[in-house]
């Protein structure tokens, strides 16, 4: 199984319409963008796939905040790293091959989206926006579906963000209403016949564009 994206090339650059932060037009270090998901495509699927489950996640994330987006420092490139979830999508149908630009998000929507539907039968977790906002009073909420970019603008590495795509032998997961991707990838397990991954990268540090 292979997928692939209109948007950006395997390995290439995210543009910031994808993104949800971007450099300011005046060169403020991050505004909101865009936010917009990205567009993907896949083939040759394996014989007796019944669904679909996706994620985005950004390995890169700083395992620790404290240098943050704070003027003046840096995060360092040898700060141990974790995983972001940007999105968690389960029940795709079994026939779909594309997800458009912009069908899941357009816009950053303050204190989250809802969980829509996608493509149908599929359904949109929560991402971990939900929790990185949590105490921000202006911005705390239930971040569902996709949400793109915003590595710290004083990352002294890139971020890359990987889009997997697992076939399935089942139609359904029995998830949760606004599920997390670690609970989908755990639902999963002893299901999927194929995986199919591409990764874009995408940083706001003026050093590495």
């Amino acid at each position: 199984m292979k997928i692939s994206s209109k948007d950006f090339p395997h390995r290439g650059k995210i543009p910031p319409e994808f993104a949800f932060g971007r450099i300011g037009d005046a060169g403020e270090p991050c505004v909101l963008s865009a936010n917009r998901n990205p567009h993907l495509a896949w083939d040759e699927v394996p014989e007796g796939t019944k669904s679909f489950a996706l994620i985005c996640v950004d390995p890169d994330a700083p395992s620790r905040g404290d240098d943050v987006n704070i003027a003046g420092r840096s995060v360092s490139a040898l700060l141990p790293r974790t995983e972001f979830y940007h999105w968690a999508v389960a029940d795709l149908p079994a026939d779909l091959r594309e997800i458009a630009a912009g069908s899941a998000s357009d816009g950053v929507t303050v204190r989250g989206k809802s969980a829509a539907p996608i493509a149908g039968s599929g359904r949109q977790g929560i991402n971990d926006y939900t929790g990185w906002f949590a105490s921000d009073a202006d911005m705390r909420g239930d971040y569902c579906g996709y949400d793109g970019p915003c590595p710290p603008f004083n990352d002294e590495i890139p971020h890359r963000y990987f889009f997997r795509l697992f076939a399935l032998d089942v139609p359904h997961l029995e998830l949760p209403e606004n599920f997390t991707a670690s609970q989908l990838l755990k639902a999963i397990k002893g299901h999927v016949l194929a995986e199919a991954t591409t990764y874009g990268v995408y940083s706001l540090n003026p050093k590495l564009i």
